[in-house]
């Protein structure tokens, strides 16, 4: 295989990271569980879109969903050891950004 050929599973995951709001909801998740209000205000996201997105990562495997049964319910998010796995890709990112950007 050439070294620059597209891998099917390479593309894949960079389809993923790129669909809106998805690496910033993994990167911000990657400070610890968080509720769902404190991610809209972070992230400037609408509720509707950040619903979407975090079942979308969570179907796929990436973010835990947890529901506390208290007065008023309290449902936070965090990431799965595959979503923690790309801890070390997103503070590259993180460190290009800084020195390109």
């Amino acid at each position: 295989m050439n070294e620059f050929e597209l891998c099917p599973r390479f593309e894949k995951a960079v389809g993923l990271l790129s669909q809106r709001w998805t690496a910033l909801i993994l990167y911000q998740l990657m400070s610890g569980p968080q509720r769902f209000c404190t991610m809209t205000e972070k992230l400037g996201v609408n509720g509707k879109t950040l619903t979407e997105r975090l079942k979308e990562l969570e179907q796929q495997g990436f973010v835990i969903r947890a529901v506390y049964p208290e007065t008023p319910v309290r449902i936070e998010y965090s990431l799965t050891e595959k979503g923690m796995a790309l801890t070390p890709i997103m503070k590259e990112v993180e460190a290009w950004s800084k020195q390109w950007m």
